[in-house]
């Protein structure tokens, strides 16, 4: 049984991850939060900077996913000391432990100034962040990108889009993360024999995506926003016009909530 450590296991996708993979895998949950996972799951209370508590917390594991950060814009040096200044830990910390991957929850953020492309755009496409927080992503790929190549780990970096039950707005239609389609592309990512580096998008089979799925890792998503599509509300020309939808025009540095 694969070993797994989630960072962020008391957020929106940790709740998900270690819930569905209680059973499947021997996981080991990481928050600052104090926080109660399913039976069979353990529970580890730290903060995200501290390398002697991550390196701990990393100790036998076979894989890292890394969800811990702020997920929406924030103040610049929140931003820095969570997002990067704690993927350096996460990274650092994995390499002393001897932990062979990680997986690493970038964001569509980090690319959300791209247009809508006539084919379907690769992952490894260049970041063009939309806000600082996009910016972090994209720099927390790079960081990942380094790890890589200097100390031989495996890292994935996924391009989150918009995990919900159902899309919440039509500019979140094309890019819609579905629960199970997160699940399954969490799980290709512990199970892949892929190696190396890799940026992927993490978005389900939407009729309407035009993101490229990355079918070498095993990734197979099943959820069509096509079918909730009528549950979202109205999103206005801009919101359209870029992969980050409306946040191509919110005000850098400033909390969203």
């Amino acid at each position: 049984m694969r070993r797994v450590l989630i960072t962020g296991g008391a957020g929106r996708i940790g709740r998900l991850l270690t819930q569905r993979f209680a059973g499947d895998y021997a996981v080991r949950s990481f928050d600052v939060a104090p926080h109660e996972p399913p039976d069979g799951v353990e529970a580890v209370r730290g903060v995200l900077g501290d390398l002697d508590a991550m390196v701990e917390a990393c100790a036998g594991v076979d894989a890292v996913i890394h969800l811990a950060g702020i997920p929406s814009e924030a103040l610049w040096e929140d931003l820095v000391r969570t997002n990067l200044d704690g993927t350096r830990t996460v990274l650092e910390a994995a390499r002393l432990a001897g932990v062979p991957k990680v997986v690493l929850a970038s964001s569509i953020h980090a690319a959300g100034f791209r247009s809508r492309t006539a084919t379907p755009l690769p992952a490894w496409s260049a970041p063009r962040p939309d806000t600082f927080y996009g910016w972090t992503k994209a720099a927390m790929e790079s960081l990942g990108s380094l790890y890589s190549d200097r100390f031989g780990l495996t890292v994935f970096a996924v391009r989150i889009g918009a995990f919900q039950e159902t899309p919440w707005t039509e500019a979140d239609v094309p890019i819609w993360l579905s629960p199970d389609d997160c699940v399954r592309l969490f799980r290709a990512l512990v199970d892949t024999p892929v190696t190396g580096f890799r940026v992927v998008w993490g978005v389900s089979a939407n009729s309407s995506g035009w993101l490229e799925h990355d079918g070498e890792i095993g990734y197979a998503p099943e959820s069509d926003s096509e079918n909730v599509a009528h549950l979202a509300e109205r999103s206005d020309g801009n919101a359209h016009a870029h992969l980050g939808g409306m946040f191509c025009d919110i005000p850098l540095g400033k909390p969203r909530w």
